[in-house]
């Protein structure tokens, strides 16, 4: 048998935590301020994405139209976002978990797995799987 390769290449590490930190903080001010736009304005337009629900969906029209009826209906509740790891596989590509944990006790709170891919000088969102944090 073969041995398992490493993928994350270690001098990428201050991208991979760069650019999972700015996302992050790009999502935050999204929620915060209601605005599904700019909280999908990393996304590319084949954007993958699992819903927390069980749905997904290939397509930035289709899921920005669902993010901004959540954010007309006020679901995502206040949270604070977290970069919980980020690895750089390839030059151009990140893989980041980050958790978006809800303010209030009992507030719905998520794991996001998101993949990042630069193109032009430009990071973009190319696929995202959210999962809920139970107890």
């Amino acid at each position: 048998m073969k041995p398992r390769p490493t993928l994350h290449n270690p001098t990428l590490a201050g991208v991979a935590g760069t650019e999972a930190k700015a996302l992050a903080a790009q999502l935050h001010k999204g929620v915060e301020s209601g605005d599904a736009d700019f909280y999908d304005s990393w996304f590319a337009a084949d954007i993958m994405w699992g819903s927390p629900k069980g749905i997904a969906l290939v397509g930035y029209e289709q899921l920005n139209a669902i993010h901004h009826g959540l954010m007309r209906a006020g679901v995502a509740p206040a949270s604070r976002f977290e970069v919980v790891a980020a690895q750089a596989p390839a030059p151009n590509v990140v893989v980041a978990h980050i958790r978006r944990q809800a303010i209030e006790p009992d507030g719905f709170s998520e794991m996001a797995m998101y993949v990042l891919v630069e193109r032009d000088g430009e990071w973009w969102l190319a696929a995202a799987q959210n999962t809920p944090i139970t107890a």
